[in-house]
């Protein structure tokens, strides 16, 4: 298992560093589109649709994002605030509505307005991460990992403290391993990040500022209020994910990717994490 795990990440580093590092955002704009298709598959046979019409949902994602591109829509970043805004609040409420209803709730819902949300949350994410891309690695790379630093502190924090202060568990009927110490953690480790990433952009003098150093440009409290606006809901994401696989009796979304299950067991946490930093960096403090 080990082994797989490791396999695969190594390839997909192959794949993803070069495509990020690339002179353009062409290469990286490519692969995500490829992930949120193959995400759209996954999304589509866990809401019981069957295969035809899974991989009918992934083309249709991958078009959506393909006709964005086409129409210049990736070259607009910050301008977009209205759309950035509907899809943020979009999310938040969701997340609430979903969460507070659990796995029944979720199967309550016509399959199609399920397959519908899941496409428009693809799609959006996608936008995101290009859009991110093209203002700069910079920005994209500091938006990636506070998702990335919250799972990882979050982990270690839970593994550590987990049950210890909190008296009730994060989310027992959706994924009975997380805890709010794990959150805690998650937030502390991701605030520290984002104040040494905010000094070394003013100390490297960064060409392209990170998300932090937008946010928090002329007040560091914005920044503080953003990074834990947008760690609590990289969880909402994560949880989000778990309930959909839950109410599908799924352990992962697929076995594409080997060892680590599928796109949208590393995709969720994304999801309404780059919507929303797009959404507050349209915003001018």
């Amino acid at each position: 298992m080990l082994k797989q795990r490791v396999v695969t990440a190594v390839l997909l580093l192959l794949i993803l560093l070069p495509a990020l590092f690339y002179r353009t955002a062409t290469p990286f704009c490519a692969v995500a589109l490829v992930l949120i298709a193959a995400g759209g598959w996954e999304w589509a046979r866990l809401n019981g649709f069957e295969n035809g019409v899974s991989l009918a949902c992934g083309f249709f994602c991958a078009f959506a994002c393909a006709l964005s591109w086409y129409f210049g829509l990736l070259n607009q970043p910050f301008l977009w605030p209205e759309l950035w805004g509907l899809v943020g609040g979009g999310w938040v409420l969701a997340g609430a509505v979903m969460l507070r209803g659990g796995p029944i709730f979720w199967t309550q819902i016509p399959r199609s307005v399920r397959l519908i949300f899941g496409v428009a949350v693809l799609w959006a994410a996608w936008l995101a991460v290009a859009q991110a891309r093209v203002v700069g690695i910079n920005f994209l790379m500091s938006i990636l990992l506070l998702v990335w630093a919250a799972d990882i502190f979050a982990y270690f924090a839970g593994r550590a403290f987990g049950g210890r202060v909190a008296k009730t568990k994060l989310a027992p009927s959706i994924s009975p391993g997380k805890s709010w110490e794990g959150v805690w953690g998650g937030m502390a480790g991701v605030m520290a990040l984002a104040l040494v990433w905010r000094w070394a952009d003013g100390l490297l003098d960064a060409s392209v500022p990170s998300f932090y150093s937008q946010i928090g440009a002329k007040n560091i409290w914005p920044m503080v209020v953003a990074v834990l606006f947008l760690t609590g809901m990289s969880v909402v994401g994560d949880l989000v994910e778990s309930l959909v696989k839950r109410a599908a009796g799924a352990k992962d979304s697929s076995g594409l990717l080997p060892g680590h299950g599928g796109v949208l067991d590393r995709l969720d946490a994304l999801l309404p994490t780059l919507p929303l930093a797009l959404m507050l960096a349209s915003v001018k403090f």
